[in-house]
């Protein structure tokens, strides 16, 4: 007897299980995506200690027959592609016919159906009908999955706890909902309430949802097209940060998917306008030709591959970046005011467990959803991974799971027509004229005019005049300009780095860099582009080489930026450095002719408002 056999087909679906159910969030994922692709126009999902114990889907979709609902349990059985040309144009969140199978094949399991002619009722353990017989005639579909990973406790044992589990499956809800506003979610666990969106199809709605109205407010529009390509969606305002990416959802096609190069399109669209390691709340909607792109990567269809990706990347910057520019404006003091605790502070996750520690489950998922943002990127990118976020001004800051059902004061009510609230707000406040008053500890301009006073950070404000001046100068340089230099740099590489470079040298010629063999791996440079700045030279040509072994391509655009910005600093004006008032007057009406006064080129505040109202609130004088 021969040694190969084909496998049976209750091994096989264990086997896909592995990938394409790796969590409580994976089973939540496939089942509301298969609710979306059926038309639901409601969708609840019920989760017992984070889906682990059960996880409950009801939606009002089309339903399924009873030859259907028997069928649907068979590996690569679909209703959403029936030839090969239908892989070319898949405008469905599912396609690939191995959901339900492999869940069903780790789980136990109940599915209610009925197309409102007849309802079927199935009872599912292990991949294997147990139960079949009729069922009600609610059109729609009830589906159970209870006890998942029974029959592989190998890996039950290495599931995280329960408040990580609940964290992914929360960020998922919150990114299917941003992704689909026409459509009415609820999340649940344990009986409490975690998102719930009206389905009235406003994006801005589910953003209230998610991350409440204050921050709701301070997120504007964008919409942008090309020949190919349009792009919608909703920044934050700079003042809006987090410590993490994780906060970038990006939808093509209205799939939720994960994309390196398009995350960093959005985050050097805020360059200079955000402070180092802060990141903006951002929801991206890339609408294309199927044909432009290849959903079928992984089993889990997080992945995407996008055609024509150069002129998408620079329409999403430039759109993006134009919006900041109109809306960007001068920062307020923060006003401290009694905010109701977030809901999650009053889950209940399951007894006798304590109450759920908020701060050590954002510190938790954080650094989890961190982690694994940089394996992902790794796999896909070959480029520098994300530092680990920290929780700043030693306040909690939810993460992007835990931002859901806002407490009472931010509720969907207080937005009921956000466009117009934003309308009614400044778009953009021109730079005043402001009068000089003084100087503190030879640092901070103080500065004042009809409504209040400002405070002027001297060495940001002439860091920001600097740095448009150097911009301009090192982007007028002709990159034929060259300087030699004294004595050659020489740079050593290891031999695929070295065969690299040879088949990409020019490259790096294009931008002014002439590589000259020396030795089997090494390499001399004689001579420079005369914008380098002086003592920088060696760093940025390992940078420009850097570039070309990650990309296969060197950009002198990036490397002119971060010169001006190196530049800037270092002939600024430094703390502790006293002014005449000329001095600061001349500083302050360069600041105002600046491209942008408000932000320094690391994106830190040059100035910081403090209205009249204000100042006589913190003496008492009004109430």
């Amino acid at each position: 007897m021969g040694k190969i056999q084909i496998m049976d087909e209750w091994l096989s679906n264990k086997i896909a299980a592995g990938e394409v159910v790796e969590r409580p969030a994976s089973v939540v994922k496939e089942l509301v995506e298969n609710a979306i692709d059926a038309g639901s126009t409601s969708i609840d999902v019920f989760l017992l200690e984070a889906g682990l114990t059960s996880i409950q889907i009801i939606d009002n979709g089309s339903g399924m027959d009873e030859e259907d609902a028997l069928i649907s349990f068979s590996r690569h059985a679909t209703s959403k592609i029936h030839q090969e040309h239908d892989l070319f144009r898949i405008r469905t969140l599912g396609f690939r016919g191995e959901a339900l199978a492999s869940i069903a094949s780790v789980s136990k399991m109940t599915l209610i159906t009925s197309n409102g002619e007849s309802g079927t009722y199935l009872e599912l353990e292990g991949g294997h009908v147990a139960t079949h017989k009729p069922g009600p005639l609610r059109k729609g579909t009830d589906i159970t999955v209870s006890q998942l990973f029974f029959n592989t406790p190998a890996r039950l044992k290495y599931m995280k706890t329960i408040q990580t589990e609940l964290g992914h499956t929360i960020d998922l809800m919150n990114r299917l909902a941003l992704g689909n506003p026409q459509i009415a979610f609820r999340l649940l666990h344990n009986g409490q309430q975690l998102l719930q969106t009206n389905g009235r199809g406003d994006v801005q709605q589910v953003l209230a949802a998610i991350y409440g109205v204050h921050n709701a407010k301070k997120m504007v529009s964008f919409n942008g097209e090309s020949h190919d390509y349009k792009i919608s969606g909703f920044v934050s305002l700079p003042e809006v940060t987090r410590a993490s990416k994780n906060y970038v959802s990006l939808f093509v096609n209205g799939r939720w998917v994960k994309h390196y190069l398009v995350q960093k399109a959005i985050v050097d669209a805020y360059h200079t306008y955000l402070p180092i390691e802060r990141f903006p709340i951002v929801a991206l909607f890339i609408e294309g030709d199927p044909y432009l792109t290849d959903v079928n990567v992984h089993p889990a269809k997080h992945q995407i591959r996008l055609s024509k990706e150069p002129e998408l990347l620079k329409l999403i910057e430039e759109t993006i970046r134009e919006q900041i520019r109109h809306v960007i404006r001068v920062p307020q003091m923060e006003k401290k005011e009694k905010v109701a605790k977030p809901a999650t502070e009053q889950l209940n996750i399951w007894k006798p467990a304590p109450k759920l520690n908020v701060e050590k489950m954002n510190a938790i998922v954080e650094k989890l959803y961190d982690v694994q943002t940089v394996q992902e990127q790794k796999q896909l990118e070959p480029i520098v991974a994300e530092p680990v976020p920290t929780v700043i001004e030693g306040s909690w800051q939810p993460t992007p799971m835990m931002e859901a059902n806002p407490p009472e004061e931010m509720t969907l009510e207080g937005l009921e027509e956000p466009r117009e609230v934003l309308q009614d707000e400044p778009i953009k406040e021109p730079f005043p004229a402001l009068e000089v008053v003084g100087q503190i500890h030879g640092t901070y301009i103080v500065a004042q005019m009809e409504d209040g006073f400002y405070l002027i950070d001297q060495h940001a404000a002439q860091e920001r005049i600097k740095y448009e001046f150097f911009r301009e100068k090192v982007g007028q340089v002709n990159p034929n300009e060259r300087q030699a230099l004294l004595l050659p740099l020489t740079f050593h590489y290891a031999a695929d780095e070295a065969l690299l470079l040879r088949e990409n040298r020019q490259e790096l010629e294009a931008v002014g860099v002439f590589l000259e063999e020396f030795g089997q791996s090494s390499f001399v440079v004689r001579e420079h582009p005369s914008w380098f700045p002086k003592g920088e030279e060696q760093e940025i040509i390992e940078d420009l080489i850097e570039q070309v072994l990650t990309t296969k391509k060197a950009d002198v655009k990036k490397m002119r930026e971060a010169a001006a910005i190196m530049m800037s600093c270092k002939k600024s004006i430094k703390a502790n450095y006293y002014l005449t008032k000329e001095q600061m007057e001349t500083l302050l009406q360069d600041l105002r002719n600046a491209d942008n006064p408000f932000t320094c080129p690391h994106g830190r505040p040059v100035l910081i408002h403090f209205t009249t109202y204000e100042v006589e609130k913190m003496f008492k004088r009004v109430m």
